[in-house]
């Protein structure tokens, strides 16, 4: 207890100042900060933080179409959860055939984009709610063949964006872009 009023003691800020300053309860989406009931006796003591985690199916839900390729693996076309949708990578391939459009750079990203745009809308979002990407090349040297497409369906502000070369990408793609939209 000594040490612990010396601190106390050694600082500018007061306790009552403290308190004032931090709140008892701040929640966030399924975390949930408390100050500690310590606090109120002793004048120095730490928040506690309890982090609960949902495994209930209301907390998210899968999103899945026919008009956009199915998934290739154990992974769902998008999730909704509270206002966001989070797309899955998203390859050139035609619904219909599980087939590539064409070897083609700039086929491929139409046919992502449009695949996109099938699942946004099954999602309940649009191209307009987007509000991140990522797009992932095979070669980098294709990045402006890219942009000119892409610009086409983002309309301003554009999301915000990352793009990298990839080693390697599910069944030798060109490209693959994933996103995240607001509800």
């Amino acid at each position: 207890m000594a040490v612990v009023n010396s601190v106390v003691k050694s600082t500018t800020l007061g306790i009552s100042t403290l308190r004032s300053q931090v709140p008892i309860v701040t929640r966030l989406p399924n975390l949930s900060f408390a100050r500690s009931k310590v606090l109120a006796k002793k004048p120095f003591a730490c928040l506690s933080v309890t982090a609960t985690m949902s495994t209930s199916t209301d907390v998210k839900e899968a999103i899945k179409t026919n008009k956009a390729p199915a998934a290739l693996g154990p992974y769902s076309q998008a999730i909704k959860t509270n206002n966001l949708l989070f797309v899955s990578g998203v390859l050139g391939l035609v619904p219909e055939t599980g087939k590539f459009v064409s070897e083609d750079v700039e086929e491929q990203t139409e046919m992502v984009l449009k695949n996109m745009g099938e699942i946004l809308k099954a999602g309940g979002a649009s191209y307009s709610s987007v509000v991140k990407t990522t797009i992932m090349l095979a070669d980098l040297k294709d990045f402006k063949k890219v942009n000119d497409i892409y610009s086409k369906y983002f309309p301003s502000p554009s999301p915000a964006r990352s793009t990298y070369q990839a080693a390697a990408l599910p069944l030798d793609a060109r490209i693959e872009i994933d996103c995240i939209a607001v509800l």
